[in-house]
């Protein structure tokens, strides 16, 4: 890489008859040219060489830095600012932090404090440095001279990173980058990167605000619109944050297929197949546990059946619920007899047998079986850490939103129904309607490789 060239050197060198164009002209020709090259990788070559995509994108790097030495003879002076500003933006084209890289955006800045896209390039270098609060001061820095896409979707990034001193103060950083996020996408629909950050916006909402499937919906609807960009699905983070939005909208074979779109872009990139691996464990804990009846003993599983009392439905043994100050008629069905979708008006119940650990702890989720001994999985979102269910509760669920999944994946098959619980308050413990307190979100962290 080429060094840092002094400021004199530059302003006061002289002129070469060798290029006769603007230099500052042809190096910004020459860095869009790089960028151009990163982001639009596979245009160029074929998804089997995405291991090379880094080392390609350091050699470009470094070919484009070699004309800014052939520079080094030109008469520039009142552009050192736009030089520096260049020479600043090849360094960080690539994933790690370069000193020199935000040496010279900071003297791009100096120089010339209204140029936005300095401010920009500098906080996504302070941003490969985990320097979240100088980041943060970089795009705010740049928004009062252009209420630009870039600044604005960065910032969104920035305020799902930043420390904070309280759980308020961490839900109105997030809800203030989903706001920053969509701003972004107003100002131009067509990027694909805006896009993707308002959907990482959505999915962080999704966890620390509320586990709602409206958010992941809306999330899911932000990533298909980045999916229509060719620079957008060039990126590994794309897929891999969409898979995680999937899972949690029960999408599991969907989701296992974008995990591995992930690891395909970015073969190097281990967190990808780290996560697709987990997701494939617990489905196959699930599977095996519904097929073995949480692997209880028969004789248990006799004794757990028949302890089951109608009593243990509590508020729901009557055959009627007060929801608000609406009454519903609830009818006790077996686990057999529910339809998929949302079961209206109707109430299961059973004893927990089992409940299956899954890495993100999102859902909690329990296998339940009834009198007839049908086994199915239950997964309950929302719940306080260190709540949840025992093995031997029984347990009602009124008006069940049920799933089926059917899918095979490498030579695993998949045939199971499952519960969805969006919030533990409805379901009945040991004749207990469980309180507020079992309910809170999850705050999981997941999607810190660029945004």
């Amino acid at each position: 890489m080429s060094a840092i060239i002094d400021d004199k050197v530059v302003a006061g060198a002289k002129s070469s008859n060798t290029v006769k164009e603007d230099p500052i002209v042809a190096l910004t020709e020459r860095v869009n040219a790089l960028y151009l090259f990163r982001d639009r990788y596979f245009e160029t070559h074929s998804i089997d060489e995405a291991i090379r995509k880094n080392s390609d994108v350091e050699k470009e790097m470094k070919d484009t830095l070699s004309k800014f030495d052939e520079c080094k003879g030109y008469e520039i002076d009142g552009s050192r600012a736009n030089y520096y500003y260049l020479k600043g933006k090849a360094l960080n084209v690539v994933d790690r932090f370069i000193p020199q890289a935000e040496e010279l955006l900071s003297k791009a800045v100096k120089l010339e404090p209204k140029l936005i896209e300095a401010w920009n390039e500098l906080g996504e270098c302070y941003w490969k440095n985990d320097d979240i609060q100088q980041a943060k001061n970089c795009f705010i820095g740049a928004l009062p001279h252009d209420r630009n896409k870039v600044s604005l979707r960065n910032l969104s990034m920035v305020l799902r990173q930043e420390q904070t001193s309280s759980m308020e103060q961490r839900i109105k950083n997030i809800q203030q980058g989903v706001e920053y996020a969509k701003e972004a996408v107003s100002l131009d629909t067509t990027d694909g990167i805006s896009w993707a950050i308002l959907g990482n916006a959505y999915l962080s909402s999704f966890f620390t605000v509320a586990q709602s499937p409206t958010i992941l919906r809306l999330c899911m609807s932000a990533y298909m619109q980045a999916e229509k960009d060719i620079i957008a699905k060039s990126n590994p983070d794309l897929f891999y944050n969409k898979a995680v939005a999937l899972k949690y909208q029960e999408e599991y074979s969907l989701a296992l297929r974008s995990f591995e779109n992930a690891m395909a872009l970015d073969p190097l990139w281990e967190t990808p197949r780290n996560k697709r691996d987990e997701l494939l464990q617990y489905l196959k804990d699930i599977q095996n546990s519904i097929n073995n009846n949480g692997y209880v003993k028969p004789k248990r599983l006799y004794q757990m059946i028949r302890a089951l009392d109608i009593k243990h439905l509590g508020p729901y043994k009557g055959g009627s619920y007060t929801s608000g100050e609406k009454s519903i008629k609830l009818e006790l069905i077996p686990l057999k007899e529910l339809a998929l979708g949302l079961n209206t008006e109707k109430v299961v119940f059973g004893k927990v047998v089992c409940w299956i650990q899954d890495s993100d702890c999102v859902p909690f989720a329990f296998c339940l079986v009834d009198e007839q001994k049908t086994c199915i999985v239950v997964t309950v979102y929302n719940l306080a850490k260190g709540r949840g269910v025992t093995v031997g509760d029984s347990v009602g669920i009124p008006e069940p939103f049920v799933i089926h999944q059917k899918f095979s994946y490498m030579d695993n098959d998949f045939d199971y129904k499952s519960i969805r619980v969006e919030t533990p308050v409805v379901l009945v413990v040991n004749g207990r309607k469980l309180g507020r307190e079992q309910q809170a979100s999850a705050n999981l962290h997941t999607f810190k490789k660029t945004n």
